[in-house]
């Protein structure tokens, strides 16, 4: 038989986000001037109480495996954080499950869940691994289309329109990649009654939760429908820890068992003096937490203002995450690909297709303002530049 990859695998393509990462490593290296307003983490270094607390553990010898579902402590201030911040209710000891990052957390949420045959109904545009994932556990992800001209509203007739009698999951994420969208009670209301309704597993990524804006709440379907849901987070976005990959998995306990078995035989456990670190995060650094997002406050306000000055350009304000999504549509160049191909090679200035997140992405590209004021500045002059010469 000729060498050739499982078809579950080579039907997926790379991520759209790491692949543009790679690229622009290689333009740099070729001497290129960029702005990059791509990246998918935060600019800031990990609060220093907790890089001191990995330090101290390093030192003190917890560099052996831990408990595959995490440790003691960990789980016990994760479950204190869901109940405080969430209102959501669940057992430290069965049903958290501590990853090694958020991302391992949805595919073994994933992997665990679904079978050959069994539908994920994911809100499209949405984040760029979600459909590949649901692909590389043998199923099928189906999008449930947001509509640009609603602000991505997500209501029970777009999720209904997506349900199928092989539907098992549903996807959501708020604080939301790519849009910046939260949803709101009546958008919550319309996840539930779907869910509920077809009885469905809500598997809800609440990784940018810390990131939002205005007084804005975040809700969690787990505080109301905590039955049927598995609440994934981590400490990647909000506590500036992506190289550290830390994350967690929260629900029933017998949802929890069965990721938990994904865990044992694949990663074994997340590294000890990481969760160490992570408990310091959850118990001492919503200070640091607070200051981050005062700065991704004020590079909002100045991206969007300098988008929505640019000509063809509209961009609504996002509500979380340091995501701006506008429309490009009036620029001459209304497709998400070709106007980001356009910046990069014309202006200098990276960012991301909107297309890679899926249909209702089309006519819109992602920036980040996970970068500096200056950096912000000058990528809008010249965008501003290449639009105005085309």
């Amino acid at each position: 038989m000729a060498k050739r990859a499982a078809r579950r695998v080579a039907s997926v393509e790379r991520s759209a986000t790491v692949a543009l990462l790679d690229r622009v490593q290689r333009l740099r290296a070729q001497g290129r001037s960029l702005v990059d307003l791509s990246r998918g983490e935060p600019d800031f270094v990990t609060p220093r109480e907790i890089t001191e607390a990995a330090v101290v553990a390093l030192r003190s010898g917890r560099t052996h495996y831990s408990p595959s579902r995490g440790l003691p402590e960990l789980r016990e201030a994760i479950a204190a954080k869901l109940l405080a911040d969430n209102d959501v209710v669940v057992s430290a000891a069965d049903g958290v499950l501590v990853t090694p990052s958020a991302k391992h957390a949805l595919y073994a949420a994933f992997t665990s869940l679904l079978d050959p045959g069994d539908e994920v109904v994911i809100p499209s545009p949405g984040w760029v691994s979600y459909a590949a994932m649901v692909s590389l556990a043998g199923a099928a992800p189906v999008p449930a289309l947001l509509d640009p001209a609603t602000g991505f509203r997500l209501t029970e007739e777009v999720i209904e329109a997506a349900v199928t009698p092989s539907t098992r999951v549903l996807l959501v994420n708020s604080p939301n990649n790519p849009t910046g969208r939260m949803i709101d009670a009546a958008e919550l209301d319309a996840v539930l009654t779907v869910a509920r309704r077809h009885d469905l597993i809500i598997v809800s990524d609440e990784i940018y939760e810390h990131i939002r804006y205005d007084d804005r709440p975040h809700l969690s379907p787990a505080a109301r429908f905590r039955e049927n849901t598995l609440t994934v987070n981590g400490f990647s976005k909000g506590y500036a820890m992506t190289g550290w990959r830390l994350g967690y998995l929260a629900g029933p306990a017998d949802l929890v068992a069965a990721a938990r078995k994904v865990q044992e035989h694949s990663v074994s456990c997340a590294a000890t003096f990481t969760q160490i670190a992570g408990t310091t995060a959850l118990e001492n650094s919503q200070p640091a937490v607070e200051e981050m997002v005062s700065a991704y406050t004020a590079r909002r306000a100045l991206l969007v203002e300098g988008l929505n000055f640019l000509p063809g350009v509209t961009c609504a304000l996002p509500e979380g995450s340091f995501y701006a999504f506008p429309d490009i549509s009036g620029t001459g160049v209304p497709d998400g690909s070709e106007f980001a191909e356009w910046m990069l090679d014309d202006a200098g200035v990276v960012m991301t297709p909107g297309p890679a997140f899926g249909e209702g992405g089309q006519a819109h590209v992602r920036l980040s303002f996970a970068a500096s004021e200056e950096e912000l500045t000058h990528a809008l002059e010249r965008m501003d530049k290449a639009l105005r010469s085309r």
